[in-house]
């Protein structure tokens, strides 16, 4: 067992948790195995493909979070605002 390995994923874990994660898709790092419900965990890269996309959709649609452009938001509030609004346009589809 590398106790390192344990921390960072607890932290990040952790991190996840207020967001309600039901299922966690991993590459079989071993932290992971050790502190995740079997249930709750599958190893494989079967979804990455539909987790890439969105990340695709996300960062070619806010341009940005990809570089200063005319529409570069100068505040982190801005980008938050910005960035909730999409979410929830593209997640769940509520006009906000």
């Amino acid at each position: 067992m590398d106790s390192a390995q344990d921390e960072v994923f607890l932290k990040l874990k952790n991190l996840l948790e207020p967001f309600g994660v039901k299922k966690y898709c991993t590459d079989g790092w071993g932290a992971d195995e050790r502190h995740l419900p079997a249930e709750k965990h599958e190893i494989g890269k079967r979804k990455t493909q539909r987790i890439e996309h969105k990340h695709l959709n996300l960062r070619t649609r806010l341009k940005r979070l990809a570089r200063k452009t005319i529409c570069f938001s100068k505040t982190e509030e801005m980008h938050g605002l910005v960035i909730g609004l999409f979410i929830n346009r593209y997640e769940f589809g509520l006009n906000v």
